[in-house]
């Protein structure tokens, strides 16, 4: 039995309270959904900028009545730390996943970044810290190697932050660090590298590129890639991400005060992307053949990123499930649902 699956049954048989920041978001909705499942008590924090209404709705419509009872939802900023305090009274276990996201959004705007990312995130830190919490995991950031050239990316190894957002996370790292000297408060940071997979929003400026190709191919509008194509990323689908949190949140104390990969440990182009999201999409009846619109560069990107995840498997245990086909495959359901109910009620 892999470990996971341990853990998970371990949990079934003693269910604890679990606190989601941005738990009305992509990756804190999924959270939700698992541990709703696992039957445990769940507190979400969220004050919507990112997160959704329907996302919370959606994990209601797939839950029990008994489960969804177990969810205490408080509407709430991370920045306000009276907020922070609330939240994680009687909790076990903190999953911070509450941040504003996106390089292109911090370079726009870097003082709201700042503001969610790092006073946010102090915030949340030193509430959880004084309500002596079993275990912190936060939302670290692959953004963090910066223009480091080594590939796969080894957690000890980085380089210059690209972005405003990238100075976030690596000062998240940095706190979470001396609290660990300082106070004893050992936490773990997931380095996520490209997350991807349902309720993530196609819409919006900001949005990520697998669902925001994809809206384009049903909706047949243009499709345009920075640069070459020839960009690769380690797509990580949802549900090996919520895998690790888990992992991170009831590890034992001697693996705590680290960073690990959240990624399977592979790369993909920008032009196979196109080419497999196209191909899916094909198979579930949705033919467009338009080819992509090629523009410079993006300010801020890495041209390669892959992930080496040796030290979560021999630390946490962990065992991607999902490659990125695997991962398409089984989301692609739901992005068409989304975006055609949203052309529908247009």
């Amino acid at each position: 039995m892999s470990r996971y699956n341990e853990v998970k049954k371990q949990l079934l048989d003693a269910p604890k309270t679990w606190l989601v920041t941005g738990v009305a978001g992509f990756i804190g909705s999924n959270l939700l959904e698992t541990l709703l499942k696992l039957n445990q008590k769940v507190v979400g924090l969220d004050n919507f900028a990112t997160g959704h209404q329907y996302n919370l709705d959606e994990v209601k419509s797939l839950v029990t009545a008994e489960q969804w009872q177990e969810f205490t939802f408080i509407e709430g900023d991370i920045r306000n730390y009276q907020d922070c305090e609330q939240a994680v009274a009687s909790v076990d276990y903190v999953l911070h996943q509450a941040a504003l996201g996106s390089v292109p959004r911090s370079i726009a705007d870097p003082l709201t970044t700042n503001a969610a990312n790092i006073t946010g995130f102090i915030n949340m830190l030193q509430a959880a810290k004084e309500a002596e919490v079993k275990s912190f995991t936060y939302a670290a950031s692959s953004s963090t190697y910066g223009d480091h050239p080594a590939l796969p990316k080894i957690e000890d190894n980085i380089g210059n932050p690209l972005s405003p957002y990238a100075v976030t996370k690596y000062v998240n790292e940095l706190y979470a660090g001396v609290f660990a000297r300082t106070y004893g408060f050992k936490t773990i940071g997931l380095r996520y590298f490209n997350v991807f997979g349902q309720r993530q929003d196609p819409n919006g400026a900001y949005a990520a590129v697998i669902p925001k190709w994809t809206a384009a191919m049903i909706e047949g509008n243009d499709i345009f890639i920075n640069g070459d194509g020839e960009t690769s990323r380690d797509f990580c689908f949802i549900e090996n991400t919520v895998q690790m949190n888990i992992l991170a949140a009831t590890a034992s104390d001697d693996v705590k005060d680290n960073v690990y990969n959240v990624a399977v440990g592979d790369r993909t182009t920008l032009n196979t992307l196109y080419s497999s999201i196209q191909e899916t999409l094909a198979s579930n009846g949705v033919v467009n053949n338009k080819t992509p619109i090629y523009r410079e560069f993006r300010a801020g990107d890495v041209r390669h990123s892959q992930a080496d995840i040796g030290k979560a498997k021999t630390l946490l245990g962990y065992q991607p499930e999902f490659a990125i086909q695997q991962g398409i495959d089984k989301a692609m359901p739901w992005y068409m649902g989304f975006i055609n109910e949203v052309s529908e009620s247009v």
